[in-house]
């Protein structure tokens, strides 16, 4: 029998998992009694997120062995490198998750995800300068790929690596610009690739939750009202969505709307306004319920899955 060769987009799933396990660690403070932390909300998720990212680790790892040519498909089709990102930012959010627990295990180990998210910034500048800016190839998996960076000091920070977090946050930031001009002007994405528009929701979010933390609230704090406007918008549009197939690429609904938790936990501490509250409340519930709902159909969908197709 041969081992499971997942699509590296899998990934998304310790994303979204651990993602939604930092989130409510921020809410803790604002829902006190609801979201202890850590406790049996915070820390499940985080710990579900660790397993998948323990089991995922060592099953690409032997698809790289004996499925190279798979591995380098997706990282040279334009289709699919938009998802290479994930195993860095999945690696990052580890760090940030362990960092309570095992300061020097998780600050290894978020420097690993700093090369990581290095190297494939790299790549991804060079495919869109082989593609073009107006290259109509690109699609929002892509944001993870050119700003897995903003993501880091999430993880940096707590760690104390603050300057080396300000430069990947700048670098992720700068990088997100070359994806303007083609998301702008491609066509209407393939069916399957629709779940990927919650990705919009990321950008916002985090440039808000650490660009504040890093540089001061003055600048990026309207960047939260853009988050808002931006959930708003994709929640529209996914009306339909229930119409789309199942499949990896839905966890890219979730870490996402985990950002946005996150971020709006953090602006609600800032300003005591009882709305802002409840937008984090209403942030939360709603990356829980997507983290649920994609969690339990993706075990829907292996439980159906023939017994020889497991293993395959």
């Amino acid at each position: 029998m041969r081992a499971v060769n997942p699509p590296i987009g899998l990934f998304a799933a310790v994303m979204g998992l651990v993602g939604l396990g930092l989130a409510a660690r921020a809410a803790a403070s604002l829902f006190p009694g609801v979201f202890r932390a850590p406790a049996y909300f915070t820390e499940l998720w985080i710990a579900l997120g660790l397993l998948a990212y323990v089991a995922l680790v060592l099953v690409y790892s032997r698809k790289a062995w004996v499925a190279w040519d798979d591995v380098k498909a997706e990282f040279q089709d334009p289709a699919k490198m938009g998802f290479v990102g994930a195993p860095c930012v999945a690696t990052g959010l580890v760090a940030a998750a362990l960092a309570p627990y095992f300061p020097g295990f998780a600050g290894a180990l978020w420097w690993i995800a700093v090369v990581m998210t290095a190297i494939v910034l790299a790549l991804g500048v060079a495919r869109i300068a082989r593609l073009g800016l107006a290259t109509p190839q690109l699609h929002p998996a892509w944001i993870v790929v050119l700003m897995g960076g903003i993501v880091l000091p999430t993880g940096g920070l707590a760690l104390g690596y603050g300057d080396m977090a300000r430069v990947t946050f700048c670098a992720g930031a700068i990088a997100g610009l070359l994806l303007v001009v083609p998301l702008a002007s491609r066509p209407p994405l393939p069916e399957p690739l629709r779940p990927t528009w919650f990705i919009l929701v990321a950008p916002p979010s985090l440039l808000y939750l650490n660009g504040s933390a890093l540089f001061g609230p003055a600048l990026f704090e309207p960047l939260f009202y853009v988050a808002v406007a931006v959930v708003a918008g994709v929640l529209f549009q996914a009306r339909t969505l229930h119409r789309v197939g199942f499949g990896p690429v839905w966890w890219s609904i979730t870490f996402p709307l985990d950002a946005f938790a996150f971020a709006a936990a953090r602006f609600a501490r800032a300003h005591p306004e009882p709305v802002w509250r409840i937008v984090a409340g209403l942030g939360i519930v709603l990356a829980t319920l997507a983290v649920i709902l994609v969690l339990g159909r993706s075990m829907i969908a292996f439980a159906r899955r023939p017994a020889h197709a497991r293993v395959q």
